[in-house]
C-alpha cells in the first residue's frame, strides 16, 4: 500500500509539473518577436525575402502577433522592395541574353529558345508544337494568311478558313 501512494505521488509531481510546462506560456508574457528578431539577425547574410518566408511561416504556426507581424512584415517588405528594385536596376544595365559563364543557365537559355511559349499555359514541353497541349490555343496567336487573332482553339482561321496546323 505504501508504494501504491508513493507511485501515485510521483505520477501526480510528474503530470504537474508537465502541465506547468505547457500552460507557462499562457500565463506569463513571452516574446516571441525579440526571438524571431535574434533569428533574423544571425541570418543577417540571407536576403529580406527568406525573412519574409519565415515570418509568413511563424505567422501561420501561431508564433507570431498579429502587431509584431505587421512590424515584421513592414520593416523586411520595404527591404525586399529594396533588394528586388537593386537586383532589376543590375538586370537592366547588364543584358539579359549576354553569354552566361553557367552552363546550366546556357542550358535552359537553348531549352527555351527551341520551345514554343503558350500565352496561358506557358512553356510548352514539345518543340513541334502548333497548339498548346493543355489549352488547345492556337500558339502564333494570328493567321499567318490574313493577320487575324485566333483566341480560340481552332484547326482553321474564322477570317479566311486556313488551315493553321498546315501553315506552321
Amino acid at each position: 500500500m505504501n508504494g501504491d501512494l508513493s507511485a501515485l505521488a510521483i505520477g501526480t509531481v510528474l503530470s504537474v509539473g508537465a502541465l506547468g510546462f505547457v500552460l507557462y506560456p499562457l500565463f506569463f508574457a513571452v516574446q516571441p518577436r525579440r526571438a524571431i528578431a535574434r533569428r533574423m539577425a544571425a541570418h543577417a547574410d540571407d536576403s529580406a525575402i527568406r525573412a519574409l518566408r519565415e515570418i509568413e511561416f511563424d505567422k501561420a504556426t501561431g508564433k507570431l502577433s498579429d502587431a509584431d507581424y505587421a512590424e515584421l512584415r513592414r520593416e523586411y517588405g520595404a527591404q525586399a522592395l529594396r533588394e528586388l528594385r537593386s537586383a532589376a536596376a543590375a538586370t537592366v544595365s547588364s543584358p539579359a541574353l549576354a553569354p552566361s559563364a553557367d552552363p546550366v543557365e546556357e542550358r535552359v537559355r537553348a531549352y527555351r529558345a527551341a520551345h514554343r511559349e503558350c500565352g496561358t499555359c506557358g512553356l510548352r514541353p514539345e518543340s513541334d508544337a502548333v497548339f498548346c497541349s493543355n489549352c488547345g490555343v492556337f500558339l502564333d496567336g494570328n493567321c499567318p494568311t490574313c493577320g487575324t487573332t485566333i483566341v480560340e482553339s481552332a484547326a482553321f482561321c474564322s477570317n479566311c478558313g486556313t488551315t493553321l496546323a498546315a501553315t506552321v
